[in-house]
């Protein structure tokens, strides 16, 4: 009895302890977005500097952020490039990542390190020959050169993620795609590809997520502020000039918005296509 007694005093204690670990984490977790929440309701300028006041509370910071700011156009930039990002970093990962599960070809082992060794810099290593390409293209200040810059961030992530998850789809569906006369293309955009939505799912919001936040490349590449995305427009909120808090933290919230829809898009696949996708490559 008293050895059960112990095991179960124990079970008690540790079921406490992780209880209270997992809601002081998610305290952590939870405090700086209600708190720049919270001071993107205050009115008052000098509320601002003063944490334990709250003062009145209204819509006046998003009001003037929407109507006096360029917070639509940088909204609007954002919202190109990232899909932009998006849509080529994912078809590009996607054929890369078949590529190397499926098809065996002079250099597929290489390709795959290759990727893994270019998500090992940092993106400041990169910034300089980018700029120095892209200037001597053309593409400076252009969405097509922000996105060409953002899917050498995304594309190695996604490409490493997919092989991994194509090899879990059994080769006998490629067979019978051939047997029934499908090209290989045809076999992996009507048969690979909607058994690999767990995969993608996580791919799109990896990818989206990577450009709709990505500031360093933002703000060398796009060098007129009508080309700003959106951090790098919020930015010009605080500066040594100027401290728009109110600004700057009614636009951090909306900014939260489309990250969230794409989320809520595609999170019944984010835990199959994760697990999934970590089990072989």
């Amino acid at each position: 009895m008293s050895a059960r007694r112990t095991r179960g005093s124990r079970s008690r204690w540790s079921s406490a302890g992780l209880h209270t670990l997992l809601v002081g984490a998610s305290v952590i977790a939870v405090f700086p977005v209600a708190w720049v929440l919270l001071t993107s309701l205050k009115t008052e300028r000098d509320t601002w500097a003063r944490p334990d006041e709250l003062g009145i509370l209204g819509l006046g910071n998003y009001q003037q952020v929407l109507a006096d700011t360029q917070f639509t156009t940088w909204f609007a930039n954002s919202l190109i490039v990232a899909a932009g990002t998006t849509v080529l970093a994912v078809l590009i990962a996607a054929t890369a990542g078949y590529a190397a599960s499926r098809m065996r070809f002079p250099g597929h082992r290489p390709l795959m390190w290759m990727f893994l060794v270019v998500q090992m810099f940092p993106a400041a290593v990169l910034i300089v020959p980018l700029y120095n390409v892209m200037s001597d293209l053309g593409l400076l200040n252009s969405y097509a050169g922000l996105i060409l810059a953002q899917c050498t961030v995304a594309v190695p992530y996604c490409a490493w993620m997919l092989k991994g998850y194509f090899d879990t789809i059994p080769i006998s569906i490629d067979e019978a795609g051939r047997i029934d006369g499908l090209s290989p293309f045809g076999t992996f955009w009507r048969l690979i590809v909607p058994l690999a939505k767990p995969g993608i799912a996580v791919t799109v919001f990896y990818s989206f997520i990577t450009a709709w936040g990505e500031v360093a490349f933002a703000s060398v590449f796009m060098q007129s502020e009508d080309r700003y995305p959106l951090p790098v427009g919020m930015s010009t909120f605080v500066s040594d000039f100027t401290s728009e808090w109110g600004l700057l933290t009614a636009s951090s919230v909306l900014v939260m918005v489309p990250a969230a829809v794409v989320f809520f898009l595609v999170q019944r696949h984010l835990v199959a296509g994760l697990t999934a996708g970590g089990v072989k490559g």
